[in-house]
């Protein structure tokens, strides 16, 4: 009985991890788009995040034995910490300190449709024909949620801020896709610590600069409020359990979970009176979540990655 308890706790374990991190990175929308420009300068926040992930990032090292890095296994630390810490993390941070916080959830819902590009690019799956209806649907959701962002029933959308989305999203989905094998073969706390230690020296030039330069004393509580939260809880905690997934999980369906995001994003928004949802955001979402509700469908009949490429993926 216990070892069927551990089993389906280990089977559902990386499901319930994905759940809790969307869930917590939903909150980046609303509490980025308060501190930046007004509190903070995006490349400020940048470096403050990724030195907060990086130390606490140490304390699950401390006390136990360290794990051995391979020498060539390093060049794909440093693009990991490029990927999903300097990229990721500036382009997001840049987007919402210029747009608005509902449509860049909505743009975030094409990161599995650009996980499935890389994934075919890279021989790990193959298209058919209702992967590219689904992906030519997604990308004409997100096509118009970008563009639309011009329009002047969007006043705190901008299309520079929303191109700045999409290159977050690409640099997740690329990341999700490299570095799929160097975390099956490193405990996710070693990962951590390598790739956001990087990223925070990467930053530490500009981001030292940049903090030098922010008014603090003119802040109000609101600002240190939300400061507090997307340090204390939006650093470490998602990113350990995003990576406890992708561990074990195959890319494409650890990107599914993202669609969590819009859905609390757009509640939190709209309840904290940053943001109003339009008519015709909810009919491009609409047409995102048809795209990828194609992709999945494939997969239930039987055309998986695992099955396409001849190998495991998990």
């Amino acid at each position: 009985m216990k070892n069927r308890e551990k089993s389906l706790l280990e089977r559902y374990l990386p499901h319930l991890a994905l759940v809790g991190c969307n869930l917590l990175w939903a909150f980046d929308y609303p509490l980025y788009h308060i501190l930046l420009p007004h509190y903070l300068s995006p490349m400020a926040l940048l470096f403050l995040a990724l030195l907060f992930t990086a130390l606490f990032a140490i304390f699950p090292l401390l006390g136990r034995p360290r794990e051995r890095v391979e020498r060539r296994d390093l060049p794909l630390f440093v693009l990991g910490a490029l990927l999903i810490g300097l990229l990721h993390k500036g382009f997001m941070m840049k987007g919402l300190s210029l747009t608005s916080p509902i449509d860049a959830s909505i743009i975030n819902t094409a990161g599995p449709l650009v996980v499935l590009f890389l994934s075919v690019l890279m021989g790990r799956d193959r298209l058919t024909s209702l992967k590219v209806i689904g992906l030519a649907l997604g990308l004409i959701g997100a096509v118009a949620v970008i563009l639309w962002g011009g329009n002047e029933a969007h006043q705190s959308s901008d299309l520079r801020g929303n191109l700045m989305m999409v290159g977050a999203v690409t640099a997740t989905a690329l990341y999700t896709v490299w570095l799929k094998q160097a975390l099956v073969k490193y405990r996710v706390t070693t990962i951590l610590a390598w790739v956001y230690g990087i990223a925070a020296l990467l930053s530490l030039p500009l981001g030292v600069e940049a903090l030098w330069h922010t008014p603090f004393a003119t802040w109000t509580l609101k600002g240190w409020l939300a400061l507090v939260a997307v340090l204390l809880l939006l650093t470490y905690l998602p990113n350990f359990l995003f990576n406890l997934a992708l561990k074990r999980i195959k890319p494409l369906e650890t990107s599914i979970f993202s669609y969590l995001q819009p859905v609390a994003a757009i509640f939190l928004s709209v309840a904290m009176g940053l943001d109003r949802l339009q008519f015709d955001t909810i009919i491009f979402a609409v047409v995102i979540f048809v795209g990828i509700g194609l992709v999945l469908f494939s997969y239930k009949k039987g055309d998986s990655p695992a099955s396409t490429t001849g190998r495991d993926l998990r």
